[in-house]
Protein backbone atom coordinates (compact mmCIF):
# COMPACT_ATOMS: atom_id res chain seq x y z
CA UNK A 1 0.00 0.00 0.00
CA UNK A 2 1.21 3.66 -1.15
CA UNK A 3 1.04 6.20 1.92
CA UNK A 4 0.18 10.13 0.02
CA UNK A 5 1.29 12.94 1.16
CA UNK A 6 -1.54 15.82 -0.60
CA UNK A 7 0.66 19.01 -0.77
CA UNK A 8 -1.10 22.17 -2.07
CA UNK A 9 0.97 24.66 -3.92
CA UNK A 10 1.21 28.54 -3.59
CA UNK A 11 -1.86 30.42 -2.95
CA UNK A 12 -4.62 27.37 -3.19
CA UNK A 13 -6.47 26.12 -0.94
CA UNK A 14 -7.91 22.01 -1.10
CA UNK A 15 -11.60 22.23 -0.04
CA UNK A 16 -14.34 19.45 0.34
CA UNK A 17 -17.33 20.38 -0.56
CA UNK A 18 -20.58 20.86 1.77
CA UNK A 19 -23.16 18.72 0.43
CA UNK A 20 -25.74 20.53 2.14
CA UNK A 21 -26.46 23.59 -0.36
CA UNK A 22 -30.15 24.82 1.37
CA UNK A 23 -28.82 25.98 5.09
CA UNK A 24 -24.76 25.92 5.82
CA UNK A 25 -24.28 24.10 9.00
CA UNK A 26 -23.58 27.53 10.66
CA UNK A 27 -26.67 28.91 9.90
CA UNK A 28 -26.28 30.37 6.79
CA UNK A 29 -28.61 30.20 3.91
CA UNK A 30 -27.90 30.52 0.28
CA UNK A 31 -30.49 32.30 -1.75
CA UNK A 32 -32.10 30.05 -4.29
CA UNK A 33 -30.98 32.17 -7.07
CA UNK A 34 -26.84 31.52 -5.95
CA UNK A 35 -27.67 27.79 -5.77
CA UNK A 36 -29.56 27.15 -9.04
CA UNK A 37 -26.80 29.25 -10.85
CA UNK A 38 -23.59 27.89 -8.60
CA UNK A 39 -22.11 30.82 -8.85
CA UNK A 40 -20.88 30.59 -5.26
CA UNK A 41 -19.89 27.34 -3.60
CA UNK A 42 -18.90 26.65 0.47
CA UNK A 43 -17.14 23.91 1.98
CA UNK A 44 -14.59 22.82 4.33
CA UNK A 45 -10.79 23.97 4.12
CA UNK A 46 -8.75 20.63 4.26
CA UNK A 47 -5.37 21.92 3.54
CA UNK A 48 -4.04 25.09 2.65
CA UNK A 49 -0.50 26.04 0.66
CA UNK A 50 2.44 28.18 1.99
CA UNK A 51 0.59 31.12 0.47
CA UNK A 52 2.25 33.87 -1.83
CA UNK A 53 5.81 33.34 -2.39
CA UNK A 54 8.43 36.55 -1.88
CA UNK A 55 11.49 37.47 -3.83
CA UNK A 56 14.35 37.58 -1.30
CA UNK A 57 16.59 40.38 -2.46
CA UNK A 58 19.64 38.70 -2.28
CA UNK A 59 19.38 36.20 -4.10
CA UNK A 60 18.39 38.25 -7.00
CA UNK A 61 21.43 37.88 -9.60
CA UNK A 62 21.57 37.70 -13.09
CA UNK A 63 21.94 33.92 -13.19
CA UNK A 64 18.11 32.20 -12.80
CA UNK A 65 20.12 28.89 -12.63
CA UNK A 66 22.61 29.70 -10.02
CA UNK A 67 22.65 28.24 -6.72
CA UNK A 68 19.82 29.11 -3.84
CA UNK A 69 21.22 30.68 -1.13
CA UNK A 70 18.16 30.50 1.50
CA UNK A 71 14.91 29.04 1.99
CA UNK A 72 11.74 30.55 -0.15
CA UNK A 73 9.67 32.68 1.62
CA UNK A 74 5.74 33.42 1.57
CA UNK A 75 2.95 35.12 2.64
CA UNK A 76 0.68 33.22 4.46
CA UNK A 77 -3.11 32.36 3.59
CA UNK A 78 -5.73 34.05 5.43
CA UNK A 79 -7.58 30.28 5.04
CA UNK A 80 -7.03 27.72 7.75
CA UNK A 81 -7.45 24.23 8.13
CA UNK A 82 -10.83 23.73 9.19
CA UNK A 83 -12.41 26.78 8.22
CA UNK A 84 -15.82 26.97 6.34
CA UNK A 85 -15.28 28.85 3.33
CA UNK A 86 -17.62 30.51 0.34
CA UNK A 87 -16.48 30.71 -2.72
CA UNK A 88 -16.53 31.17 -6.30
CA UNK A 89 -17.90 28.40 -8.29
CA UNK A 90 -15.52 29.59 -11.47
CA UNK A 91 -12.76 29.51 -10.06
CA UNK A 92 -13.36 26.02 -8.58
CA UNK A 93 -10.92 22.97 -10.40
CA UNK A 94 -12.85 19.75 -9.23
CA UNK A 95 -10.39 16.85 -8.23
CA UNK A 96 -11.03 13.40 -6.88
CA UNK A 97 -8.73 12.01 -4.33
CA UNK A 98 -9.29 8.19 -2.92
CA UNK A 99 -12.76 8.21 -4.13
CA UNK A 100 -13.91 12.07 -2.38
CA UNK A 101 -14.48 15.22 -4.17
CA UNK A 102 -12.69 17.95 -3.47
CA UNK A 103 -12.43 21.63 -5.13
CA UNK A 104 -8.79 23.75 -5.70
CA UNK A 105 -9.43 27.16 -5.15
CA UNK A 106 -7.39 29.89 -5.39
CA UNK A 107 -7.50 32.43 -2.26
CA UNK A 108 -8.44 35.64 -4.12
CA UNK A 109 -12.08 33.19 -4.69
CA UNK A 110 -12.64 32.72 -1.21
CA UNK A 111 -15.77 35.25 -0.55
CA UNK A 112 -15.93 34.63 3.31
CA UNK A 113 -14.40 32.46 5.94
CA UNK A 114 -16.31 31.29 8.92
CA UNK A 115 -13.55 30.08 11.88
CA UNK A 116 -14.35 28.01 15.10
CA UNK A 117 -12.86 29.93 17.77
CA UNK A 118 -12.22 28.75 21.01
CA UNK A 119 -12.28 30.97 23.83
CA UNK A 120 -10.47 30.71 27.16
CA UNK A 121 -12.51 30.06 29.62
CA UNK A 122 -13.11 32.98 31.77
CA UNK A 123 -12.62 32.06 35.89
CA UNK A 124 -14.21 34.66 38.26
CA UNK A 125 -11.50 36.15 40.44
CA UNK A 126 -12.46 34.82 44.05
CA UNK A 127 -10.75 35.50 47.22
CA UNK A 128 -12.06 32.86 49.35
CA UNK A 129 -10.25 34.90 52.64
CA UNK A 130 -12.48 37.91 52.17
CA UNK A 131 -15.20 36.11 53.40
Amino acid sequence: MINKKIVVVGDRVLIRPDESRARTSHGLYLPQGVEEKEKVQAGFVVKVGPGYPLADPADLSDEPWGEQRSEPKYIPLQAEEGDYAIFMRKAAIEVEIDKQKYVIVPQSAILLLIREEILPAIEPDIDEDAE
